[in-house]
């Protein structure tokens, strides 16, 4: 049994102190996963890569949930699922009225005006990824472990236990299903 699984198991059994054990184990990875993420993410973004991991840490660990991993890729999946979730409270929060509703923050860096960064709505990648997880819940995971953690497809296969030929064309149909929501989605706002 490896360090990382015997870590796990300890915290499924409410050890306390295995949490702490965990964390130097995995922070490096789940700081880059995070960085990636952010880096995806609209201009003015508050959340720093740190706070992200830190946050997204707590949710994993939480004694009350008695959370289960049978491997790390499992974990590795838990973690983009409640980054990912913690961005879309994060940016549902930012379109509340008490947060300035719909007012949009504009900032010019020189980097910015050379190479233009994707600009993703994550709101409504969440809401397009919940109606492709109605319809084909394997697709909508992998594309939160490729675009959510910034998994390859090999670990993004291995990790949901499928052949990395049928990520391939997974992935292939879920971007383009994606693209094609998100396009419908954009022509119906206002």
């Amino acid at each position: 049994m490896s360090e990382f699984t015997r870590i796990l198991s300890a915290i499924e059994q409410g050890d306390p102190h295995a949490a702490e054990q965990l964390l130097p184990l995995v922070y490096d990875e789940l700081r880059k996963l995070a960085a990636q993420r952010l880096a995806q993410e609209k201009p003015g973004q508050t959340l720093q890569a740190t706070a992200l991991v830190h946050e997204a840490y707590l949710r994993l660990v939480d004694a009350d949930k008695a959370p289960h991993w049978n491997s790390r890729g499992h974990f590795f999946a838990a973690a983009a699922e409640a980054m990912r979730r913690i961005l879309v409270e994060q940016a549902r929060h930012k379109q509340s009225a008490k947060a300035g509703g719909q007012l949009q923050r504009v900032e010019l860096h020189d980097e910015q005006l050379a190479s233009p960064s994707r600009n993703v709505d994550v709101i409504a990648l969440d809401e397009a990824l919940n109606k492709l997880a109605s319809h084909d819940s394997r697709k909508a995971e992998l594309v939160k472990l490729r675009f959510f953690a910034g998994l390859t497809i090999r670990q993004a296969a291995a990790a949901l236990g499928i052949a990395e030929s049928t990520a391939d064309a997974d992935w292939a149909y879920a971007k383009s299903w994606l693209r094609l929501e998100l396009a419908d989605a954009s022509d119906h706002r206002p």
